[in-house]
């Protein structure tokens, strides 16, 4: 292996260490993303000095988790934690050691590590420690947990989903002994928080890879915390619009977004409720009516078990709400405005993105006359977004405040007037205009 360049702080804060008397090493995933030709986004550090030594030996240091051995020592407004060597005691809730022991050893803070890939050590000096095969496992292109992988998994059931996420974002394959050991354990992630699932979920799905979600599915992880998923894989699409049963149509459509999280997570929920509205005609064809209805309210109920967010909830929502926007739309500016005063003019780019992953991932009869479909009402976005056509009553020529000028008294009257003036400005935007508003202004009253 060759050289690794270190940051200049990080590597003084090792020379510092060592000219102290102790052994001090870059650790784990920042070693991997160097080895690689990557620019790690962190550069953690292992030392045999306790916690108090590594604190007398530096400035400015915080106690960010002194008690499993972790200082991060400061150098101008950057940290790097500095942890010492420790031996994990029995895991009894699956994610956190009951004890930790400092070490002088090396070898016995690595092999607590959770893959060969991040249980590898270098300094400067002393070169690269790697004990376990981890570039072995870099060249092969591979994920394998560092000694028994029932021992690691047992350590913390999140260690099989972050297997599946490293696969994803290396773009590697998952060692067999190891993924045997994810099918057999995987009841065990039920013991790990929503929080940290979604964490894992999200970078999975925002990874180069995001069709490695069916290794969560062929290990039974997503049984545990995505049962929907595993009935869109058991449900079939028997219809000349599909190649794919449900499942598959997900996965495949996921690829074809950007790795932004709202998109990859509406790509992954948007037909969740072709599961339950599945109805098979006399000709043995599949038909999903109302589907985009019951998948937003399944994703705003899964959203929420998982934790996220909010404003992530609504956006996923939203997204999924319209995903298959564009079979029902009137190729027209009238309608083009309707929609854009009823979804949000912020929405349609991603929308419209979502609509052509959508129908990538279904077989290719009247693919192109689908496509044309999209690419026309974009045209027609565009449009009326150059004209500065009026979709809101924001953008109305004649707001509340000059309402109550000409006379209307504030209220839930008020409120009615704008909502019929932006009606007929919708039908035509030249009547957006101070003065047609005002000299139709009876008739808005009625």
């Amino acid at each position: 292996m060759k050289q690794i360049d270190l940051p200049a702080a990080a590597e003084e804060i090792l020379r510092t260490i060592w000219q102290a008397g102790y052994e001090a090493y870059i650790v784990g995933g920042c070693v991997r993303d160097a080895s690689m030709g990557r620019v790690p986004s962190d550069w953690d550090i292992t030392t045999s000095a306790g916690p108090e030594e590594v604190k007398k030996l530096f400035r400015r240091t915080l106690d960010t988790g002194i008690k499993h051995g972790t200082v991060t020592v400061m150098v101008g407004s950057e940290g790097f934690e500095v942890t010492t060597y420790r031996i994990d005691g029995e895991y009894l809730d699956g994610r956190h050691p009951k004890e930790v022991t400092f070490t002088a050893s090396l070898e016995e803070d690595l092999k607590r590590r959770d893959f060969t890939i991040n249980a590898m050590a270098y300094n400067p000096e002393r070169g690269l420690v790697d004990l376990f095969g981890g570039q072995e496992d870099l060249e092969k292109k591979v994920i394998r947990c560092v000694g028994d992988p029932k021992e690691r998994f047992s350590e913390d059931a999140l260690r099989m989903m972050r297997a599946a996420r490293f696969a994803a974002q290396l773009g590697f394959s998952i060692d067999e002994g190891t993924k045997e050991a994810m099918k057999e354990l995987a009841p065990t992630l039920k013991k790990v928080s929503a929080e940290r699932i979604q964490a894992e979920l999200v970078k999975l799905l925002t990874s180069e890879h995001p069709d490695e979600f069916r290794t969560l599915y062929e290990t039974g992880l997503t049984a545990v915390f995505l049962p929907e998923f595993d009935a869109c894989m058991n449900t079939p699409q028997n219809s000349p619009h599909h190649v794919y049963n449900v499942g598959d149509h997900t996965l495949k459509a996921m690829e074809g977004v950007r790795a932004d999280k709202v998109l990859r997570l509406a790509m992954l929920l948007h037909d969740m409720g072709k599961a339950v509205t599945r109805t098979t005609d006399e000709n043995g064809r599949d038909h999903f009516r109302g589907h985009a209805r019951v998948s937003e309210e399944m994703a705003k109920k899964i959203l929420h078990r998982l934790k996220f967010d909010n404003a992530t909830t609504t956006a996923v929502c939203r997204m999924v709400k319209y995903h298959d926007w564009q079979i029902h739309s009137a190729e027209t500016e009238y309608y083009l405005r309707l929609a854009l005063h009823q979804i949000g003019k912020d929405a349609f780019p991603d929308i419209f993105e979502v609509n052509r992953a959508d129908v990538m991932a279904q077989s290719d009869l009247w693919r192109d006359e689908k496509l044309s479909r999209i690419n026309r009402l974009e045209e027609l976005y565009h449009s009326v977004l150059d004209q500065g056509q009026c979709v809101t009553k924001e953008e109305l020529a004649l707001n509340g405040k000059e309402l109550i000028e000409l006379g209307v008294k504030p209220g839930p009257a008020m409120g009615k007037i704008l909502d019929r003036m932006l009606e007929s400005v919708l039908e035509d935007p030249a009547r957006n205009t101070r003065e047609y508003l005002t000299s139709h202004l009876e008739s808005f009253l009625s």
